[in-house]
């Protein structure tokens, strides 16, 4: 899992510029490595236990330390369905970033042979995910995030083999990855959703110019003069 997450937001993260990003939660998987904005931050809501994952700040996620309009990019790898208030965090998330400004979501597809598995364990005690998380469907993400003016980009599914424990029986299944994306798509354990914020009304403006309308000359026209004047004195 850990594996594909990074190989795709390697990939969707690349070719989305500004100034400041924030990855929020899973100091695992390093989601703004191949992303060059100056500014990038890993934040939690614990101190780190190694010194290889590097915390710049511990918060709580429905309140974000940043300022408002003010993250070009922010990454939720599985917040949201381990947040006790996921609602709250997207809010947040909309709040500081900017106009066009990009957020990406990671999570538990329910509608995968993972979310079977993790709906029995519940049952049997057996599970295969930590058991404190609810996994939140596509269409009911894209409906949070259609209430926040958050316009989906573009959605990616992964990681098709059975929620096996050990290395050969994943092996074994290794050939639904390929088969998974071709022939059902939509029941892979994991997506990847990227929207963008969309303010209603805005525009783009340009330097506002002053610019004088000409005026006509008062008095008669030339035309009438010249005319005033032929009647008078005659032709030459």
């Amino acid at each position: 899992m850990r594996e594909w997450e990074q190989s795709r937001l390697n990939i969707l993260t690349a070719d989305i510029f500004g100034f400041n990003a924030v990855q929020i939660g899973l100091p695992q998987i390093n989601g703004l490595e191949a992303n060059r904005m100056t500014n990038k931050w890993l934040t939690d809501t614990h101190l780190p236990q190694t010194k290889e994952e590097s915390i710049v700040v511990v918060h709580d996620f429905t309140e974000l330390p940043f300022a408002s309009q003010s993250l070009d990019l922010v990454l939720l790898p599985h917040v949201l369905e381990f947040a006790a208030e996921p609602h709250q965090v997207l809010r947040e998330v909309e709040r500081v970033l900017i106009p066009e400004g990009q957020v990406i979501v990671c999570g538990f597809n329910p509608a995968s042979l993972w979310g079977v598995r993790q709906a029995a364990g519940r049952l049997t005690g057996a599970h295969f995910l930590p058991l404190n998380g609810e996994f939140i469907s596509v269409p009911r993400l894209k409906d949070w995030l259609k209430l926040l003016n958050m316009e989906v980009n573009r959605g990616n599914f992964g990681c098709y083999a059975p929620p096996c424990a050990t290395d050969k029986w994943l092996d074994r299944f290794s050939f639904m990855e390929k088969a998974g994306d071709r022939w059902w798509p939509y029941l892979g354990a994991i997506y990847i959703v990227q929207a963008i914020k969309r303010v209603k009304g805005m525009r783009l403006i340009g330097p506002a110019w002053n610019k004088h309308k000409a005026k006509a000359p008062h008095g008669v026209p030339v035309t009438n003069k010249v005319n005033e004047y032929t009647n008078k004195h005659g032709k030459s």
